[in-house]
């Protein structure tokens, strides 16, 4: 492992932040990534695409189940994103850029850009402007190997990771026949060419992820809600990125 990347396996990463339903907590919520830096968790979040090309944090496409809302993240300007406050909460949806202010360089940001499988650059070239400057630890990552693509050309220095399982969830099944066969044997690689993985631990072990760990790739993976499961996954991978319990 490149010493670049030490922070990615030095503490368990609070996944969304460290978020809390019943305590009015919401994924991805600045209170969520509080509570995350009050413990000293690496921060994992998600970022989504706004009409007018700015980087939101925000898991889903659609707006239901995190706001009530109706409609796609990607048809609202960011002005309009951040007046919807999450559900159960109190926080409204932040930018990029307010959440870099937010966790100021206190704990590591590990940021998922959210794809459409569509091409899109915009997200990926969006969050490189947003963190130009940025001197706390960071890295991007994406389940999209064009992504990490466009990662790799735009900004050869940023950490990237390809997040990862066996895609054969149906949700892959409208992705055309040859992007899941490459996402299922890695054939991307020579593209995507990550500097981590990030996997999903209940398909580990699995003879990829396996060859990349041990070629001195760090392997975390996602998402571990108990301890046990976190004893299960760390037989694999390096770092857990967990939630609903203290890790």
């Amino acid at each position: 492992m490149t010493p670049r990347l030490d922070f990615l396996t030095a503490r368990p990463i609070a996944h969304r932040g460290l978020h809390n339903e019943g305590q009015g907590i919401i994924e991805n919520s600045a209170s969520a990534f509080a509570a995350a830096m009050a413990h000293g968790y690496a921060i994992e979040c998600d970022l989504q695409i706004t009409r007018d090309g700015e980087a939101v944090v925000f898991h889903d496409e659609s707006l239901e189940r995190l706001t009530g809302a109706h409609g796609l993240v990607k048809d609202l300007t960011a002005a309009e994103m951040a007046q919807l406050t999450l559900r159960g909460g109190n926080d409204r949806v932040q930018s990029l850029a307010a959440l870099l202010t937010q966790v100021n360089g206190k704990v590591p940001l590990v940021i998922e850009l959210k794809s459409h499988w569509d091409g899109d650059e915009r997200l990926a070239a969006r969050a490189l402007k947003v963190l130009e400057g940025y001197h706390g630890a960071y890295c991007l990552m994406s389940f999209d190997p064009d992504v990490l693509a466009t990662l790799r050309r735009l900004s050869p220095a940023t950490p990237r990771g390809l997040v990862a399982e066996r895609a054969f969830d149906p949700y892959y099944s409208w992705l055309p026949p040859a992007r899941q066969q490459e996402l299922r044997s890695f054939s991307h690689l020579a593209r995507s060419r990550p500097d981590f993985v990030s996997f999903y631990f209940e398909e580990l072990p699995f003879a990829p992820v396996t060859a990349l760990r041990a070629a001195g790739l760090p392997v975390i993976s996602w998402t571990i809600r108990s301890p046990a499961e976190a004893r299960q996954a760390l037989r694999h991978c390096d770092q857990i990125t967990f939630e609903g319990f203290l890790a």
